[in-house]
């Protein structure tokens, strides 16, 4: 869960995230050395009171300023792409659980277990508990199992919707007529929140989404745990 003022991202608790959070501080530093880089060149001209104007070219550093930024690229690319590819790997997972996404709440089925399936409406203000967070506690909560890996079929009745949970490093669209799907293993228990991230309508702010996260056995004791 985000709290005021982080400037960084949140807690991983996938390993997809952790890749995520890898891959962001690596490509944040290679943009600030570029950036610094840049603005050095940049002071360095404006003050300098050296002049030459008899320089017509230098292939050395042509080749170098053409060199560099492919090499930087390519360290950027090749991480990107192992995430990208790492996101859409389907491994056999334990269990399925279809998310419908409506003009403005979400439906859950629990394929695994028959008929359960329930809707989860946003809880307005009156309706709150003391600490619990305004805009973003459902009045059912979507239960997830942890150490085990879970599909997500995504799909919506009416609009785009878009499912995201950050902290599981999660963001599927919801798309009409369409199936998608999603794999993650989650490490840790415990409550996470996620929003709509496609714009749905007037009331897209208020379609939030909270996993809850159990260890293994105990979701596997019986459904009665999702309501």
């Amino acid at each position: 869960m985000a709290h005021p003022v982080q400037l960084s991202l949140q807690d991983a608790t996938s390993p997809v995230m952790e890749e995520l959070i890898t891959f962001h501080d690596h490509a944040f530093m290679a943009m600030s050395l570029i950036s610094f880089l840049v603005l050095y060149a940049l002071l360095s001209t404006l003050t300098t009171k050296l002049t030459n104007t008899s320089i017509t070219d230098a292939q050395e550093m042509e080749t170098i300023w053409t060199i560099l930024p492919a090499i930087i690229l390519i360290l950027i690319a090749l991480p990107s792409l192992r995430i990208l590819y790492l996101t859409d790997e389907v491994n056999d997972p334990s269990f399925t659980i279809k998310s419908i996404g409506h003009q403005w709440y979400w439906t859950y089925e629990y394929t695994d277990y028959g008929s359960l399936i329930f809707n989860s409406y946003m809880l307005p203000p009156l309706f709150l508990n003391p600490g619990d967070l305004r805009l973003l506690e459902v009045d059912n909560r979507v239960v997830l199992p942890i150490e085990a890996p879970v599909r997500m079929m995504i799909t919506s009745q009416d609009v785009l919707h878009s499912w995201t949970i950050p902290t599981l490093g999660l963001k599927t669209d919801a798309v009409p007529g369409r199936l998608n799907q999603t794999v993650f293993t989650a490490t840790r228990p415990g409550v996470y929140y996620g929003q709509c991230s496609e714009i749905c309508g007037a009331n897209h702010s208020f379609m939030p989404i909270v996993a809850e996260l159990i260890p293994l056995k105990i979701f596997e004791m019986g459904p009665v745990f999702t309501l």
